[in-house]
């Protein structure tokens, strides 16, 4: 029997990150000892300063109705933070805090595209950008890169990707899932391009700014003459192990913030109010509050690229933010192992699963098809167990 559900939902995709998520649960709760490396969620704590101020907020009887585009207090805190850490200069009506930066995403494409339009994503890419643009009944165009070009894009490759129809271009940087860090140069060669094209806009999602193990991260707003064009995404999920508490925020002209206010309005209304009181704190503390996660992360990550680099069959590279790897495997695409037979990355992952119950996210969900995303925002106990058993699998 068919349910008559809509076409906007029955066109879009399950996030394949989720999904992996899910079925791992499932293989636990069956009894397999599974270790998943598939969600990007740190393994830290709350800092303690941060949960402080909640209880506080709690103590002080915040708990009602906070207003659409979040507290006053709020957005003055992120105009500094935008200043101290992007050289950004926002005014607090130019700023909207939401449910988590998925929906400032969200609320930023549904205000901007009309069907037909076209979003350009440079791939890999975060897998929701794709279902996002899809929602709004626009056409999402990816830009292909690899691992020889260290997962970035060029120029002329932007430059050949417009069409009278393109509206949008996502950039990530530190990126979801390979880790790149495009530097302020290289921003610059593709601005531009987007120059001679003022009838595109840029969103900057900056999620991982703060986990970054070489230079610190250039905002693509910070472009002047892109400034006015740029919508500049960020939130507390990552750098701050907050990924429960949801709160994404944007820096936009102000026309875009207003519209996406008029948005939320109608969809969620204002974000939960201890969460907000807590983000305050948050936001106007020095980044080296959290410095030690980053350095965890980093070594993380060094341990993570010597044992997989010990494994015939993966291609690395260095990711220098974020807490991903994203190896390629496509050595082992036309290839049996124990019975198996491996098409591609989604056979791979699901192998991997299986065969050596780690719970990885194929590549083709972020738009690399020979590749696997594996997250070490887990223990180094734990990340040097996983890679082992993925070892002898593979022997």
């Amino acid at each position: 029997m068919s349910h008559p559900l809509s076409n906007r939902i029955n066109s879009l995709p399950v996030s394949q990150t989720l999904a992996m998520a899910a079925k791992a649960r499932e293989l636990k709760a069956a009894g397999k000892d599974i270790i998943s490396l598939s969600l990007g969620e740190p393994d830290f704590n709350t800092p303690d300063f941060i949960k402080d101020a909640a209880v506080e907020a709690i103590n002080q009887d915040y708990n009602s109705y906070t207003p659409v585009d979040g507290y006053g207090e709020l957005k003055e805190a992120i105009c500094t933070k935008f200043k101290r850490d992007n050289n950004l200069s926002y005014k607090p009506s130019q700023i909207v805090v939401s449910t988590g930066a998925k929906q400032s995403i969200a609320n930023v494409a549904q205000v901007l595209l009309n069907p037909g339009d076209e979003v350009l994503l440079p791939a890999p890419y975060w897998v929701s950008y794709s279902a996002i643009a899809i929602l709004c009944e626009a056409t999402f165009v990816e830009i292909p890169s690899s691992i020889d070009s260290d997962f970035k894009i060029t120029p002329e490759q932007l430059e050949a990707s417009i069409t009278p129809k393109t509206k949008m271009v996502f950039f990530n940087s530190p990126n979801n899932p390979s880790g790149t860090i495009y530097t302020e140069e290289e921003y610059r060669a593709l601005a531009k391009v987007l120059e001679k094209y003022p009838h595109i806009y840029i969103l900057s999602d900056e999620i991982y700014e703060h986990i970054n193990y070489n230079n610190p991260t250039f905002s693509f707003a910070a472009i002047e003459n892109m400034f006015d064009r740029t919508i500049t995404v960020n939130g507390l999920a990552k750098a701050f192990a907050m990924t429960g508490w949801r709160i994404g925020y944007i820096g936009a002209p102000e026309w875009i913030a207003k519209a996406c206010t008029k948005m939320q309005g109608q969809i969620t209304s204002g974000t939960n109010c201890i969460a907000q009181r807590a983000a305050i704190t948050a936001v106007l503390a020095p980044v080296s509050k959290v410095q030690y996660m980053v350095d965890e992360f980093k070594s993380r990550r060094n341990i993570v690229l010597e044992l997989l680099g010990k494994i015939e069959g993966f291609k690395l590279n260095i990711p220098d933010g974020a807490f991903y790897v994203f190896p390629d495997i496509s050595y082992f695409f036309g290839k049996t192992i124990k019975g198996k037979d491996i098409k591609d990355a989604n056979d791979f992952s699901l192998f991997l699963l299986e065969e050596a119950n780690v719970a990885s996210v194929t590549g083709a969900a972020f738009g690399a098809p020979n590749c696997i995303r594996l997250s070490y925002a887990a223990s180094e106990a734990v990340l040097r167990e996983a890679i082992d058993r993925i070892q002898k699998v593979l022997q």
